[in-house]
């Protein structure tokens, strides 16, 4: 393996400084090369490969926003032994996120609030180009990847404006079908939740969770009276075991990224206890709690209480019932 990774970084020296996480589906490995340290995941599974471009293209995505600190994507091929990948990332000295909850907070709003001000900035441009408020020029996506207005040479700002992701990202090692879609709560309960209750439906047959299901789908339009949601650019699986700091930042990493609602990235992280008041009050001044904020917590943890039952087994059975009761109950 290190004579590939030599090959393919283009360096002369590569040596290794011991295994490091890799979560608890990929192998990790910390490497000194010549520009530096790296950290290289590995997984010989067939389905590794779908894996590693989610991740890639969701570490590069939000890498660009200039918002958090996440590992910088570096090189992705395929595993020497045929099946699998590969992925190379910038290494960062990390410990566990304590000190720094409350910069985290701002920054997950940073991040959220990033493509909102594209669009914004957008709109206010072709504003002042055409002369037309959004509602007189009608608006709405190019209904293809989501992209926002372009075609002027002097609007230098675009957003995306639908809610899914360019291609195909794993939670866990379940794919999240990301394909773009206009309304928030119909790609939620469409490519969030219904996917979950396909694998739970093929693995487990649940008759219960079927059942409540089928009335849990009707309420979803229903927390979102009054609320208005554009998409943010979010992590998709931030909980604390995806969370570091450097001396210098906090550090997210293991994204499974979508343009959705930014309140989907607090859920697991309500579910587990991540993270601190400090971290919630900042996030919050930020980006402050629309009505029936905490109502939607619910929603938001069922996704991951589901997707744990998927990966782990019934254990999750018990929390999966109780909160698509609580979502068949509507808002």
């Amino acid at each position: 393996m290190e004579e590939i990774l030599k090959r393919e970084l283009g360096t002369a020296k590569l040596k290794s400084c011991g295994s490091a996480s890799g979560g608890c589906i990929s192998n990790g490995t910390s490497y000194e090369a010549d520009t530096g340290k790296v950290f290289v995941k590995t997984n010989e599974k067939t389905e590794a490969m779908r894996m590693f471009v989610g991740e890639e293209a969701s570490l590069t995505t939000i890498h660009r926003t200039n918002t958090i600190r996440v590992p910088a994507p570096i090189k992705l091929f395929e595993h020497p032994r045929g099946t699998g990948g590969v992925f190379v990332m910038e290494h960062l000295d990390m410990s566990s996120c304590g000190s720094m909850q409350a910069q985290l907070g701002t920054d997950l709003g940073r991040l959220h609030q990033h493509n909102i001000g594209l669009l914004r900035a957008c709109s206010a441009a072709e504003s002042r180009i055409t002369g037309k408020s959004p509602s007189e020029r009608g608006g709405g996506g190019d209904g293809g990847n989501g992209s926002g207005a372009e075609g002027h040479d002097d609007v230098a700002v675009s957003g995306v404006e639908q809610f899914g992701f360019e291609c195909t990202t794993c939670c866990g090692f379940l794919p999240q079908d990301n394909t773009w879609c206009a309304s928030w709560p119909e790609f939620y309960a469409r490519s969030r939740l219904q996917t979950q209750m396909d694998m739970l439906a093929e693995n487990h047959g649940d008759r219960e969770a079927l059942q409540l299901w089928s009335e849990a789908q009707l309420k979803i339009d229903s927390f979102f009276r009054d609320v208005e949601v554009k998409p943010s650019l979010i992590h998709g699986d931030l909980w604390g075991g995806n969370v570091g700091q450097t001396a210098t930042s906090p550090v997210v990493f293991d994204p499974a990224s979508c343009y959705g609602h930014h309140e989907f990235d607090l859920g697991i992280g309500v579910m587990f206890g991540s993270f601190s008041p400090a971290f919630h009050n900042a996030y919050h001044k930020v980006v402050p709690k629309s009505p029936n904020f905490d109502k939607r917590t619910d929603l938001y943890q069922l996704f991951h209480h589901l997707n744990h039952w998927n990966h782990f087994g019934s254990g999750y059975r018990g929390s999966s019932i109780s909160l698509l009761r609580s979502v068949a109950k509507g808002l």
